[in-house]
């Protein structure tokens, strides 16, 4: 691994470590690795790739009360040396990769960023995006699911960021949406499975919630 990866790794995991809604520090992990096989699949910058996907999540307002708000990205970035123009190019990805509603586009400029975005959008699908889903849920003490609270589909990021649905709902928001959301043939091509995972599980889910005595 590249040294200055390495040493971002180790600074991330003392602070994700212990962070409870599903975007610890082993999402971090994920995402970097997926990043990495979906660079190498499509010829992308992988170092840029790299950078991006473990600080993905630090300028995030919803993870605040663990980095300490907006552009410290920047500041973690100049501790390990990183050169100032791929530094602006990082914080243009991490600063516009996040779902932010059904109806709200959210367009990369540039194939790392995509392919960044796509790592992040499978590690939120599949048997760990339902884990991660609930996981949120909780820590959101949200309801598992009310069958007469129907999903949104926001049209608007503050709509969607502001939206305090049962956990369920968030599956139509979100995570089914996310198999045609992806940029790249290498991720198309992993979500397929993930997504499918998730539609059976819907339906057992219903089917057990339904079941009549």
């Amino acid at each position: 691994m590249n040294p200055q990866i390495e040493l971002l790794r180790n600074k991330l995991h003392k602070l994700f470590a212990n962070e409870p809604s599903g975007h610890d520090f082993w999402h971090l992990q994920r995402v970097f690795n997926l990043s990495r096989h979906i660079a190498k699949q499509e010829n992308a910058n992988s170092f840029i790739c790299g950078l991006a996907a473990w600080l993905h999540e630090f300028d995030d307002p919803k993870l605040k009360e663990i980095t300490g708000g907006i552009e410290n990205s920047e500041i973690l970035m100049q501790e390990i040396k990183i050169d100032e123009n791929i530094r602006k190019e990082v914080k243009e990805i991490i600063s516009t990769l996040s779902f932010k509603g059904a109806h709200v586009p959210t367009p990369m400029k540039t194939l790392e960023g995509k392919i960044v975005q796509d790592a992040d959008r499978l590690d939120a699908i599949g048997a760990i995006g339902i884990a991660r889903t609930f996981s949120f849920g909780g820590y959101k003490s949200r309801l598992i699911y009310h069958p007469n609270r129907k999903p949104v589909c926001h049209t608007s990021a503050k709509e969607y960021f502001n939206d305090k649905g049962p956990t369920i709902n968030h599956f139509y928001e979100k995570l089914l949406l996310l198999k045609e959301r992806m940029n790249t043939k290498t991720a198309k091509d992993m979500a397929q499975n993930r997504h499918d995972f998730m539609e059976q599980f819907l339906k057992q889910f219903y089917a057990e919630w339904d079941l009549k005595q």
